[in-house]
């Protein structure tokens, strides 16, 4: 998943993306957004990000990603990373923090690609 997150023309999702300029939600998204990354925010909320409405949840997006970034507390993830699984999605990157021993046993379970503890604003450039 690091040499496909190298090419700009990929579609990031972000789960957890945030309005507040203080959390790693909305950090992530303005970094990979000036990167020129095609960013999807997503938020349940549907909070504005500095214009830009996030949607609520991923299965809302016209096209699929081609990683999902989670920027949530471990239970989230867990169970978002599980009904995505179930609903036919794949590439997932979970942030430092979000990961758990029972994501990563969940995970190890499934044929899926995922990526545990590296962050994405780290492996971009």
């Amino acid at each position: 998943m690091l040499n496909l997150v190298k090419d700009k023309n990929i579609k990031i999702a972000i789960i957890g993306a945030s309005n507040n300029s203080t959390k790693y939600g909305y950090k992530i998204y303005k970094n990979l957004l000036l990167k020129g990354y095609d960013v999807t925010p997503i938020n349940p909320k549907g909070v504005l990000i500095d214009g830009v409405e996030t949607l609520p949840s991923i299965v809302k997006m016209s096209n699929k990603p081609d990683i999902i970034d989670f920027v949530v507390p471990p239970s989230i993830a867990l169970s978002e990373a599980k009904s995505l699984e179930a609903n036919g999605f794949d590439n997932f990157w979970f942030q430092p923090g979000s990961e758990s021993q029972e994501l990563i046993e969940f995970l190890n379970t499934k044929n899926i690609n995922y990526l545990v503890g590296e962050c994405i604003m780290v492996e971009t450039n």
